[in-house]
């Protein structure tokens, strides 16, 4: 039919030599203009080439070098992982609509094309980078995406919801290593307008969690953890007994409304009862001091002060 846009795969050698070619102008041309941009040189190595080829070649949750089509020509590619092992999330790690096909809705009928391809291929959801770029985030809006917290490098996320009703279940943490619980840590710390955890922080927390010095309580989505809140536990000489300090209280904004935030509070709750922690308090803005009273801390204990070195 003519102008329809379709999909095809690079499935020979010479179609993914042409992906790749057509990857590196894309690189150059649009993400990373400046010559002198580090990161443009990783992305263009045989290095991130060869990372991807395995990430190509692997018997699941494998990329796809994808050529968008239309009236015997390709006009723009993408490059998505649908992770089938997990929860059937497409994530679409580049998109690209060639500078002489943009304008007149090409780009969003490539991206209305790419989700039903998505689909077709046991995808549940879509989720991507947008790089802070005004531009890209307003595209992926328009195709019904919205913003969703960062990933386990502090990137911000959008995310096209899935459909599915799926329950919450509530755990607590058994691997201090797992990179959800960095994309959390990031998203929360975006929250309160802090910097993403360092690499160095990050081995920080893990060696806390892992010595049980915090605890924390994650809400999943199946495989996806969709929020998390975190108990640190300390002795107090007034009650002379151990007592928490209720902590890193975040909900991905996609996934908020759903009751999640009183099934992670009740967790912590109960989880110190368990333990024999006599109180469990929280630290917050006045602004979040009605919701916290919704989720069972009513009692007020005065004024914190704080003294940071």
């Amino acid at each position: 039919m003519e102008n329809q846009i379709t999909v095809r795969e690079a499935v020979t050698e010479n179609d993914a030599a042409l992906f790749w070619e057509q990857l590196h102008f894309y690189y150059k041309r649009d993400i990373f203009p400046d010559p002198e941009d580090e990161e443009r040189e990783y992305f263009l190595s045989d290095e991130y080439r060869t990372t991807m080829q395995k990430i190509h070649h692997r018997p699941q949750d494998r990329c796809h070098y994808l050529f968008f089509h239309r009236n015997g020509q390709d006009i723009g590619f993408v490059l998505p992982v649908i992770y089938t092992s997990e929860d059937g999330k497409c994530f679409v790690m580049e998109y690209c609509v060639y500078p002489e096909y943009r304008g007149n809705g090409t780009g969003k009928e490539c991206a209305r094309v790419l989700l039903d391809w998505a689909k077709g291929n046991g995808a549940l959801y879509a989720e991507l980078n947008y790089g802070s770029d005004d531009r890209r985030l307003r595209f992926w809006k328009s195709a019904g995406f919205i913003e969703n917290g960062v990933d386990e490098w502090g990137e911000p996320l959008m995310i096209l919801p899935p459909r599915d009703e799926i329950p919450f279940n509530v755990e607590i943490l058994s691997d201090p290593t797992d990179w959800q619980l960095l994309k959390l840590e990031n998203g929360f710390k975006k929250d309160i307008g802090e910097e993403a955890l360092s690499e160095e922080k990050q081995k920080q927390l893990q060696k806390a969690v892992k010595e049980g010095r915090i605890t924390f309580f994650v809400a999943r989505r199946g495989y996806r953890a969709v929020g998390m809140c975190s108990v640190a536990r300390c002795y107090s000489t007034f009650s002379c007994s151990d007592t928490g300090v209720y902590e890193d209280f975040y909900i991905e904004p996609a996934f908020r409304g759903r009751g999640i935030a009183r099934k992670l509070a009740q967790a912590a709750q109960t989880w110190c009862r368990d333990k024999g922690i006599s109180s469990l308090t929280v630290c917050c803005a006045p602004c979040d001091e009605k919701m916290y009273q919704a989720l069972g801390f009513d009692i007020c204990l005065g004024t914190t002060f704080a003294h940071i070195e």
